[in-house]
């Protein structure tokens, strides 16, 4: 399929387009693409669905789309992850990336994937388009030149490394049973844990080891995947450990993870990017002030692409009776009034002409839809309007979860 805006042209990028979307990169991202970053970047490419935007025979505007699976409360759901979104300054405000997204809505509904969902660059630009952040992470720093000590006992089962290639079959279905406990979570395969989780080299730090991967227990109990870097004693800089993920079944399999971390030899420090937001060392650190959290900030955005889908395919924590009146400007089939009805034992989602209980943008349901924005809130923001009183805490109570939605996976 191939629709034109104007002179541009939206159509499938081939595997011989690929130099030019290294081209398009650097100039928009301002940065110079070398060998190894091609590499890292190819297989992502030819995994992921391509959508190009020709003016001519130039790429002037690009998105990978790679085919997902997303953990929902109750499932799994196909998700696009959209990645690596580009438009040449020269073509901005020609509507090539809504024409790029409108060709993303099409191929989505042709393939019966209901969510799609991004990190963003620039939040400003992709609300507008129906994306809502639908989880949040908190950066941690850890101070490791003292004991850490802790307020549970941890679990006294043996650690051991081993190798990054051992990791998928060894703590694969460790990881599998966490996303299941956790919404917005991305299914695994090999591949993606060897070159996503696990590449040789860090993309952003050079300085940083090879990933180093410890397990708890002969049969897995927890992981950690990790990365150390040296620190400088003439300057009082610490080594750090650069924490990749750690999961585990139990609060004593995760503290007796951290007491690792906390003990790796030269180092001062431990360094989380993105752990959840209740992540559970805060609370097991008997000291609080060896475990800062330096930042909270929205995570990953999604779009709720087909409504019903997305609605009657995830779980429900409670039953719940609803008319929402849905905003949705770019995808014609969302908009409207939808009857929710939902709870434990399923759902269904029909249109209706009934008034409605509430009213707000498929943005800010997207990012309740997670479980993580409570719609009582929306609407005390005035994002959202509760035309029937008690109506949005009906429906948080039904889309509550037990474990804040995060996503540990970047793309």
């Amino acid at each position: 399929m191939v629709a034109r805006v104007s002179m541009i042209e939206i159509r499938h990028v081939p595997e011989s387009d690929f130099e030019q979307i290294f081209e398009l990169s650097d100039i928009v991202f301002h940065g110079r693409t070398d060998d190894a970053e091609r590499g890292a970047r190819r297989w992502r490419f030819l995994l992921a669905h391509r959508i190009g935007a020709y003016d001519g025979d130039r790429l002037v505007g690009f998105m990978a789309c790679l085919p997902l699976g997303m953990t929902v409360p109750g499932g799994t759901l196909g998700c696009s992850g959209v990645t690596f979104v580009a438009v040449l300054p020269t073509h901005r405000r020609r509507g090539v990336l809504t024409a790029m997204l409108d060709r993303l809505w099409s191929d989505l509904a042709e393939r019966g994937e209901p969510l799609a969902a991004l990190y963003v660059s620039e939040a400003a630009i992709y609300g507008r388009f129906g994306f809502g952040a639908a989880t949040r992470a908190i950066s941690m720093e850890v101070a490791t030149d003292r004991p850490l000590g802790l307020r549970v006992e941890p679990d006294p089962g043996p650690l051991r490394l081993i190798a990054p290639a051992e990791a998928a079959e060894v703590v694969g279905p460790l990881y599998g049973r966490a996303a299941t406990r956790r919404a917005g979570q991305f299914l695994r395969d090999g591949r993606w844990w060897a070159k996503s989780v696990l590449p040789e080299a860090d993309e952003e730090d050079d300085d940083l080891t090879a990933p180093r991967v410890v397990v708890l227990g002969e049969e897995p109990r927890g992981y950690a995947v990790y990365r150390a870097k040296q620190g400088d004693d003439s300057i009082g800089v610490p080594g750090v450990v650069q924490l990749v993920e750690l999961e585990a079944d139990t609060a004593e399999a995760e503290a007796a993870l951290w007491r690792y971390l906390a003990s790796v030899d030269l180092t001062g420090r431990i360094r989380c990017w993105a752990r959840p937001v209740d992540d559970l060392l805060p609370l097991l650190a008997a000291d609080p002030d060896q475990v800062i959290v330096t930042r909270t900030w929205p995570a990953l955005w999604l779009r709720l692409v087909d409504l019903e889908a997305a609605l009657t395919r995830r779980g429900w924590a409670r039953e719940v009776e609803v008319v929402l009146e849905i905003r949705d400007e770019h995808i014609p089939a969302n908009h409207g009034r939808w009857s929710l009805r939902a709870g434990p034992g399923g759902a269904s989602c029909t249109r209706t002409d009934s008034a409605p209980d509430l009213t707000l943008a498929v943005r800010d349901l997207a990012s309740a839809y997670l479980g993580d924005v409570p719609v009582r809130r929306l609407v005390a923001a005035g994002l959202a309007v509760e035309h029937t009183p008690g109506a949005a805490g009906r429906l948080d109570a039904a889309l509550a979860t037990p474990a804040a939605p995060f996503a540990a996976d970047q793309f």
